[in-house]
């Protein structure tokens, strides 16, 4: 507190860049700050920049460490006035760090050039949630369906294209042959080079699968011994036991994207799962042969108790709705 309180927040500012020799601190300033040095902050500065730059450390952990003790230790308006201005740029946010931590005696903790800016961002969907466009840096483009969890490191891009999802996307990857686009699925692994696909984690019995539209797209188990390559319309699913890959055949696998779904003659049993999918609807039949009725209208961003209505008027039924379920019966 002593040695803290002889400077002022310009002087303070000018000790940190003088360590992170950025600049030249004036030679009395600098005698002056040596002789009450009782911490040894100079000389422990330097042999910080000397440690190992490849090691890792948790930085957000070490700043909330030294915020803590900052609070036990110091007055809120000494710690705004004195510690706020050195976070006026990202580097001097470092320095402030490094410098408050071993002026406190927390040792054993090595900053590393290549992690401190790499954070983690994820974006993520609720059950009343879906089409929300995800933009990368690299150009790629996102868009998320329900419940779905999609995270990337801030850096994304400068080394790799490395991205994690839980649920279900559409992806249109800008192309870059140096720098695979990888998904990190759960029980599977993504690998393109430049396409459009759809992906889905939460499967069936773990299994992730894999719609392609353009290109090709290489899905992976994580032991490596199961790998499907797959073409244009194709869908490929790998589990923890086997994998494979069959031609789609639905025209409305990817209408969770627009909303919009077209028919030429299905029961509505096809109808009621789709509907799931795009709308988020339960549609529960009381009679096993209701699901039996073909339906050949398309049915467009309509809301839930209009398509109901269209479906019983079609086929003479009515319907109860329990909560967010809708119950079909015959009249």
């Amino acid at each position: 507190m002593k040695i803290n309180k002889k400077y002022t927040e310009k002087e303070w500012i000018e000790f940190a860049s003088s360590l992170s020799d950025e600049k030249d601190v004036q030679n009395d300033l600098l005698k002056r700050f040596m002789a009450e040095d009782v911490y040894n902050i100079s000389s422990q500065w330097k042999e910080l920049k000397n440690m190992n730059r490849e090691t890792i450390i948790n930085v957000d952990k070490a700043w909330n460490n030294v915020q803590a003790r900052i609070k036990t230790g110091f007055t809120q308006t000494r710690r705004d006035s004195l510690y706020i201005s050195f976070l006026r740029s990202t580097f001097m946010r470092v320095a402030a760090v490094a410098l408050l931590i071993l002026s406190l005696g927390i040792t054993g903790l090595y900053i590393s050039n290549k992690d401190v800016f790499s954070k983690k961002i994820t974006v993520a969907t609720n059950n009343d949630q879906k089409n929300l466009l995800v933009s990368l840096p690299d150009g790629s483009k996102i868009v998320l369906n329900r419940n779905t969890r999609f995270s990337y490191q801030a850096n994304f891009g400068k080394q790799s294209r490395n991205v994690r999802l839980t649920g279900e996307a559409f992806f249109d990857i800008s192309r870059d042959t140096l720098k695979p686009f990888i998904i990190d699925a759960g029980n599977a692994s993504v690998k393109v080079v430049g396409t459009s696909f759809n992906v889905i984690t939460n499967n069936s019995e773990a299994a992730c699968e894999v719609y392609v539209k353009t290109g090709k797209v290489m899905l992976t188990d994580n032991s490596g011994s199961q790998s499907v390559i797959l073409d244009p319309e194709f869908i490929g699913t790998v589990n923890l036991i086997s994998s494979g890959k069959t031609l789609n055949k639905n025209p409305n696998y990817l209408a969770w994207t627009t909303d919009k779904l077209f028919y030429n003659g299905q029961k509505l049993e096809v109808v009621f799962h789709d509907l799931k999918r795009v709308y988020n609807m339960d549609i529960v039949a009381e009679d096993n042969s209701i699901t039996d009725n073909i339906w050949t209208s398309p049915i467009e961003t309509q809301s839930q108790d209009t398509i109901i209505r269209l479906i019983c008027g079609s086929f003479n039924l009515s319907y109860t709705k329990d909560g967010s379920v809708y119950h079909l019966m015959k009249k």
